[in-house]
């Protein structure tokens, strides 16, 4: 790896991973060559970017101690709040960089999404993004039929969480890193689309390789709850807005622990785990 993109490889890393995400490296014009024109990212082919994702950690190394300590304005999504703080906080570690981060929910007004998030995952050799074209003489007929990556550590067990690219920096010499290939054969890849479009609630097409690890059973019933009852869920309420608002238009929401006796299941959301996984999500 060339020793410029080693450095801010590092640099993001140090940012990031501490709270459950991987930073894998990629040139644009790799990304733009897989799609057609209306998806391209307007940048030269030589720009550098990264891709960030997160892993089971995530949960507890990120979200709940953001949860514990941040003000959400406005409040939509928590998972993608938390993350679009952290991501904020790689531009701050590199105040010398033009940076633009575009997050994986991210969409153009025609709601073109911003980024293929399982596109470029595949393209950084993060995860291997299994199609109907990679399975010979597949059995669906007129069925449509979405694709799905795979980790080779953690299989379903990880979420794309957007990109992070740097308008002048080129990398020109920076060689293509391919995804590990983790479901080869012609069975297991149509097992695995299978699950993935007629059975994800179940999980299982999750476990198209064994993970280091999956998902805690917290971990799932968030993801598995309708985002409306999330809150409630976490045990958390929306409070009144700030009368400190620093800016009229966009009001503080803060978050607060509901008061009246959470049990011991509603406390333990907000409590990261004693001893974090090893290993660093919808």
């Amino acid at each position: 790896m060339e020793p410029r993109v080693a450095e801010l490889k590092q640099k993001i890393e140090d940012t990031l991973c501490p709270f459950g995400f991987e930073v894998y490296p990629f040139q644009v014009a790799w990304y733009n060559e897989l799609l057609p024109p209306a998806f391209h990212l307007s940048l030269p082919g030589p720009t550098l970017a990264f891709l960030i994702l997160s892993t089971p950690a995530m949960f507890d190394q990120a979200l709940k101690p953001f949860l514990q300590s941040c003000h959400l304005k406005p409040l939509t999504d928590p998972v993608d709040q938390c993350v679009a703080y952290h991501l904020s906080r790689v531009k701050e570690s590199l105040p010398e960089l033009q940076i633009e981060v575009i997050a994986d929910y991210e969409v153009h007004p025609n709601r073109r999404p911003k980024i293929l998030a399982q596109t470029a995952a595949h393209v950084a050799g993060a995860a291997y993004y299994y199609q109907r074209q990679d399975v010979e003489a597949d059995p669906w007929g007129t069925k449509h039929i979405s694709g799905v990556c795979v980790h080779p550590r953690f299989g379903g067990w990880f979420a794309i969480r957007g990109v992070v690219l740097l308008p002048g920096i080129e990398v020109p010499d920076l060689l293509p890193r391919k995804p590990h290939d983790c479901v080869p054969t012609r069975a297991d890849r149509i097992a695995l689309l299978e699950g993935f479009n007629f059975h994800w609630r179940d999980w299982t097409y999750r476990d198209a390789v064994t993970p280091q690890e999956r998902y805690s059973e917290e971990q799932k019933a968030y993801f598995s709850t309708p985002p409306s009852q999330r809150l409630a869920l976490l045990g958390l309420t929306q409070a009144s807005e700030e009368p400190s608002s620093p800016s009229p238009d966009i009001p503080f929401i803060t978050l607060t622990k509901k008061s009246q006796n959470p049990s011991r299941a509603t406390r333990s959301w907000l409590s990261p785990r004693v001893s974090p996984p090893s290993s660093p999500g919808p």
